[in-house]
């Protein structure tokens, strides 16, 4: 085993003795690359003569997208032990002396990992089972109650839904195009012009559900992660985002590299108790790239004022943004046909 920040080892050390009375060794530590909203690091600790292995989920320095690591760690505690898989949240920590930073401990899933979304078949024989999972995981949180799990988070209007989120991430692109962008513009006035029905009930959302904020082993499915979007609303906006075809960039007809988007619908119909009203998703499927563009935006604008230069966050700012571009342009061109 490696340490890689042996700095930040012997802070975690210190952590865990001086608030949970715990004598440990940091003998691992391994920085896990990929997300934008925290710094992830596999922690590997001695204890007693046996190691034992924890997640740490720390703020950086510079985060592409605000979010609160509190609203994260409440969605871990809420779903933990339910049908939805989750690892177990384990402590969280505001005081910055620490480690420099606010941060979360959590369990570490082992023998799964994630998939990419670049590769064209990340699930192999394993799609169709994949893909019912994963859409039915996702209508399960749907379909879930939130007051029952504890969530007090503030929900809005059922016919508000919509205008909530829309507000939200067109004040993203206010603050961060550092060019003009006339396809996020346009796609802003027709979702504006066209809003959908209201919400047939609040869910919660987890808010980046999608191919990558998971983990699987084989043909199961381990571990939802990456909850710190998570909020309440219409649960057809998470649905919209899992069904967008950036994550199965190489191949729409399979959304997520998974299954046809009917049985998709289908298994989250299911599992949910509700249903996907064509209207409704159709301006949802719309949203959830327009709610992608903003994104690859902010993460443009970290590169270009020099905040965050992390390479995904490049790769995000070229080839994620043209891509939704262009999805959201032949839209709108099929809207006006």
């Amino acid at each position: 085993m490696s340490v890689a920040d042996p700095a930040l080892a012997e802070r975690i050390s210190a952590y865990l003795k001086a608030t949970q009375g715990r004598e440990t060794r940091v003998v691992g530590l391994e920085r896990i690359y990929g997300g934008a909203s925290r710094e992830t690091w596999r922690v590997t600790l001695e204890e007693g003569g046996a190691s034992r292995g924890f997640i740490l989920r720390r703020d950086p320095p510079s985060s592409l997208i605000d979010t609160e690591r509190t609203t994260e760690f409440a969605a871990y505690r809420a779903f933990h032990k339910t049908v939805v898989p989750v690892p177990e949240a384990l402590a969280l920590e505001q005081d910055e002396t620490w480690l420099e930073r606010p941060f979360f401990l959590m369990e570490e899933v082992v023998n799964a990992g994630p998939a990419s979304v670049l590769q064209s078949e990340p699930y192999g024989e394993h799609a169709g089972a994949i893909g019912a999972q994963f859409f039915g995981i996702l209508g399960e949180i749907a379909g879930a109650d939130p007051r029952a799990l504890g969530l007090d988070w503030t929900a809005p209007a059922a016919d508000a839904c919509w205008s909530a989120e829309l507000d939200k991430w067109e004040k993203v692109i206010d603050e961060d195009e550092r060019e003009p962008q006339p396809i996020a513009r346009a796609a802003i006035r027709w979702l504006r012009r066209n809003p959908p029905p209201p919400a047939q009930k609040i869910s919660v959302v987890h808010g980046d559900y999608r191919t990558g904020n998971f983990l699987f082993a084989g043909d199961r499915i381990a571990a939802i992660l990456d909850w710190e979007m998570a909020h309440l609303g219409d649960p057809l906006e998470d649905l919209g985002w899992a069904l967008d075809p950036l994550w199965s960039h190489d191949n729409p007809a399979r959304p997520a590299g998974m299954c046809a988007r009917a049985d998709a619908i289908a298994h989250w119909e299911k599992a949910s108790g509700l249903k996907a009203d064509p209207a409704a998703l159709r301006w949802w499927d719309m949203f959830a790239s327009l709610k992608g563009l903003a994104i690859w935006i902010s993460a443009a604008a970290e590169v270009h004022d020099g905040t965050n230069t992390d390479t995904v966050n490049a790769f995000s700012g070229w080839y994620c943004l043209a891509y939704h571009n262009q999805v959201i342009a032949t839209r709108l061109q099929e809207d006006a046909a």
